[in-house]
């Protein structure tokens, strides 16, 4: 498949709607309506083949019937479509609570008992159905991980959209329906993420098309564009490029005509541009103005309209649970019967409990189903990335002088990035926040643009509608995209500030979230892994201050799933080569990469940096003394990320200057979920290997790049962790040298020198010395940098002295 044409021979028009197709669509939606509201509601009794009765309803009634009939006929609607075009659509369901839809039109097609092969399309399957749906032991109320079809947890709020331009690049069969619940529209995710448009290209990507599920009310509140005027929202949306297209209205059969004839237009306007961009020598130069449509009806439309004499239908009452007493009231829970028969299963369901023929042959076939395509399944269209041997950019490093070349550690990264770019044309993306080449990646741009379908201007540098690289400054929109992108079975990188990937984080916890469900199914296929990379790190953004001095993003990945939680901290270059080649090659992980951009010493040769990052951590010989004084360490140092190893090893040169006769151990860490035990983590150390890193007994100085806490949870449970004194960043900053920062936070050589012989096994000859040797440096450093503005010549000048 090439990224130029479609492969399917979809017509470009859809036949309009008659009255004998709106009869049988209407009663799909219904069947599709019942199904919801039994989810909701029933223990058994599925199709209602008796008398509805109070042992027939769950004791705790959890779901949302709101948004779900709005759902419902977007799915009848789109599976039409797909019937008659053979077009490839995945829906992706923004508003949160629709799980119970979506269950019930992917069993519908379906779909569901295929992949669950006990909800079987019978009585005894739907009781099943409508008992798991909310229950322990069953399935979220959400549209998750086991509803079929779905890439997008529903209730990831703002999310939506972003998620369906992901899965749209580098996609040219595909259409991505996005419904965008209206409460949902409110988020800052969502509302930067129309601006997609901006980065589709109708050449080589597929199409998005936004639904606005414009139903009215969010939990207790109206929403905000549901209180503005019709044309106050057509001229936002038209602000963002979209030609806009409503339906509107609770009459039945007309709004069915309605969204019938709107997804007409879209659809036939989505294959026009298309067409027009895919025939040879066609170039694109600006965004199409895409159809999207504003689908404007009541909130729990065909439910109870009134209950208890209070409005319900069209009102935030009917977000959830309708009718919540019917276990208890008599009343709810004839009126609650009154409304599961308005939709007539008798009429629906056969004697069997089957969808009668008749609407079952609405839905498409095999993999053209939502539920069944493959996009949302992205395990099974993943290829291998093409990757060159990493050790072919490493840089070369004498291990007589390690230590002592500075280098950009980024740089390289950017060089093997410009090939996988180059080798894998279609499947891999790079997506940062305007600052590609400000983090030393801009390699890339050798072989690829940066993406913008827009008009472009002779003073752009390297910015084309064709191109591949991803800039954009939001990172919602770049994490957002990766996910889709990755989700529908291709690679990428996501590379970002450190501070500021904060923004982001929620997007990275929900994630993870669906990876670890994900593995918990046999049919969901392993897709690959969610690779973000922290760079411009708190201890270099000296220049930026304290607003962009944030490690927060290893607190918050620390914590999660251990089967799909990873952490890298690489010390230099030809580590993070190593790790990026293991990340890249990845299934189902996500994994946080943290190097800095900024020059710095260099130490490992590839083939030590291939060895080193394999076991996770190693004991830098040639950087203690155990060896030379043939004894076990009187104290441990210990460094984690590249400024915080720089301090340890200065610290270790100033121990042996200083306190000789100290037997040192020098150890530097570059899987943070190593520290983990090995029952906690499948990255963790085993017994014998943590004792051979750290000893048994000695106390360990730890200079880490995060914050000092995360490393004292993952040592919780080692023997003795108090032994561990670990120093990083305590939230103190500012525009200053990147020496004053170590300085500020206690993480420098003189600190961390001072804590070993504090903390050493026994006292040695020098110690005193050692100690007041540091408190002048700090003094002199403080007096040096007011002056001056920059570090000692000392310490801006310091290289590993090359003693062993």
């Amino acid at each position: 498949m090439t990224a130029t044409a479609q492969s399917t021979d979809n017509t470009t028009t859809v036949p309009e709607l008659d009255h004998e197709a709106l009869t049988r669509l209407v009663d799909y939606w219904k069947a599709a309506n019942y199904l919801t509201a039994a989810q909701i509601y029933l223990l058994a009794n599925p199709l209602l083949r008796q008398p509805l009765r109070r042992e027939d309803i769950k004791p705790r009634l959890l779901g949302h019937w709101g948004t779900s009939p709005a759902l419902n006929l977007i799915y009848a609607h789109l599976n039409r479509l797909v019937r008659l075009t053979g077009q490839d659509v995945l829906y992706v369901t923004g508003p949160g609570h629709g799980g119970p839809a979506l269950v019930a039109n992917t069993y519908l097609e379906g779909t569901y008992s295929e992949i669950y092969p006990a909800v079987s399309r019978d009585v005894a399957g739907l009781t099943r159905l409508v008992r798991q749906f909310s229950t322990p032991g069953g399935i979220p109320s959400h549209v998750s991980v086991p509803t079929p079809g779905s890439i997008h947890e529903g209730g990831e709020l703002g999310y939506a959209l972003v998620h369906a331009f992901g899965a749209a690049f580098d996609n040219p069969d595909l259409l991505v329906a996005a419904v965008v619940g209206d409460g949902e529209a409110e988020t800052g995710p969502l509302e930067g993420s129309w601006k997609g448009i901006s980065f589709l290209n109708p050449r080589r990507d597929g199409a998005v098309l936004p639904i606005l599920n414009l139903n009215q009310y969010k939990i207790a509140n109206p929403t905000v564009l549901a209180r503005h005027s019709r044309e106050q929202v057509t001229n936002l949306f038209t602000g963002h490029g979209y030609d806009v297209h409503w339906v509107e209205g609770s009459d039945v059969e007309q709004v069915h005509r309605d969204f019938a004839a709107a997804l007409r237009t879209a659809y036939g306007q989505i294959r026009e541009f298309q067409v027009a961009a895919r025939r040879p020598g066609a170039t694109v130069t600006d965004a199409p103005h895409w159809p999207m449509i504003i689908l404007r009806t009541p909130k729990g439309w065909t439910g109870p309209r009134e209950v208890d004499g209070v409005q319900v239908e069209g009102t935030f009452r009917a977000h959830q649970v309708p009718l919540a007493g019917v276990r208890d009231n008599p009343a709810h829970l004839a009126q609650l019967e009154a409304w599961l028969r308005s939709y007539e299963p008798e009429r629906l369901f056969d004697a069997g409990g089957r969808l009668i023929a008749d609407l079952a042959a609405l839905a498409p076939d095999g993999d053209r189903r939502m539920g069944a395509a493959s996009y949302a399944n992205g395990g099974r269209r993943t290829e291998p990335l093409r990757l060159r041997e990493w050790r072919s950019y490493a840089l070369q490093i004498d291990p007589a002088r390690r230590g002592t070349l500075l280098h950009e550690t980024t740089r390289p990264l950017g060089e093997l990035l410009r090939d996988v770019y180059q080798d894998n044309p279609t499947t891999f993306r790079v997506f940062s926040p305007d600052e590609l080449s400000s983090n030393r990646l801009g390699a890339v741009l050798d072989v690829s643009d940066r993406c913008l379908v827009a008009p472009i201007e002779p003073t752009d540098d390297r910015v084309s509608p064709d191109g591949r690289v991803m800039e954009v400054l939001s990172e919602h929109l770049c994490e957002g995209w990766l996910e889709g992108y990755t989700l529908t079975g291709r690679h990428g990188l996501f590379a970002t500030y450190e501070a500021f990937a904060m923004v982001s984080a929620s997007m990275v916890v929900q994630h993870t979230k669906w990876l670890q469900e994900a593995s918990k199914l046999d049919w969901r296929v392993p897709v690959p892994s969610l690779n973000v990379l922290l760079t411009s790190t708190c201890w270099r953004n000296d220049h930026n201050g304290f607003s962009h001095q944030g490690p927060g993003l290893i607190d918050t990945v620390v914590p999660l799933s251990p089967g799909v939680a990873r952490i890298w901290l690489p010390v230099d270059s030809n580590t993070l080569l190593s790790v990026a080649d293991h990340c890249l090659r990845s299934r189902n992980h996500v994994n946080l990469m943290v190097a800095d951009k900024q020059p710095h010493l260099q130490y490992l040769t590839a083939d030590e940096a291939a060895e080193h990052c394999a076991r996770g951590a190693s004991v830098w010989e040639w950087a203690g003394t155990e060896a030379r004084h043939g004894r076990d360490p009187d104290i441990v140092l210990v460094g984690i990320g590249d400024v915080p190893t720089m301090e340890i090893l200065a610290a270790a040169d100033l121990l042996h200057q200083f306190v000789p006769s100290l037997s040192v151990r020098v150890v530097n860490v570059v899987d943070l979920m190593a520290l983990l035990r090995s029952d906690l983590h499948p990255h963790g150390f085993s017994n014998p290997m943590f004792r051979a890193l750290f000893t048994n007994e000695t106390d360990v100085v730890v200079g880490f790049h995060g914050y000092s806490r995360a490393v004292h949870q993952l040592l919780h449970g080692r023997p003795n962790p108090s032994r561990f004194h670990v120093r990083g960043f305590m939230e103190e900053g500012t525009t200053t040298t990147p020496f004053d920062m170590v300085v500020r936070n206690g993480v420098s050589r003189f600190h961390l020198a001072r804590l070993a012989v504090e903390f050493a096994r026994t006292t040695h000859p020098g110690t005193d010395r050692l100690v007041d040797h540091c408190e002048l440096s700090i003094e002199r450093h403080h007096a040096y940098v007011t002056e001056h503005f920059e570090d000692l010549p000392e310490i801006r000048d310091w290289t590993w002295p090359g003693r062993g």
